[in-house]
């Protein structure tokens, strides 16, 4: 009886195992689409936007303090121009851990393209 339990176990362990191992295989092909942007889109932002948001298209997803070692400014002016690029359609962001991830949005989210 305690034999067969530890075989139905060890049974679903190797499962998720294999599970597990076929989604990291999905994760690390996906491959998404490069965001389109006009230079006449981004010369709708302001300039110190503009910087933020040109760092985040470099670097694809990354948080704030990322974002302040590239143009040098302060982490917390970072995470203001961050969430400002996010709440107008520019950016999206989630929750990493203790971090807020920041990348690019499709065209569609950005004011003016529907």
């Amino acid at each position: 009886m305690r034999r067969s339990i530890f075989d139905r176990i060890f049974t679903d362990l190797e499962y998720i195992r294999r599970r597990l191992d076929d989604l990291e295989r999905e994760i690390l092909g996906w491959c998404p689409q490069p965001v389109e942007i006009t230079e006449s889109d981004l010369l709708m932002l302001p300039d110190h936007l503009r910087k933020t948001y040109l760092v985040v298209a470099e670097k694809r997803e990354c948080d704030a303090n990322a974002v302040s070692c590239k143009t040098g400014r302060c982490r917390a002016i970072e995470s203001s121009h961050l969430n400002q690029l996010t709440q107008m359609g520019w950016l999206a962001s989630r929750k990493d851990s203790r971090y807020v991830v920041f990348r690019l949005t499709s065209k569609k989210g950005i004011a003016g393209h529907s």
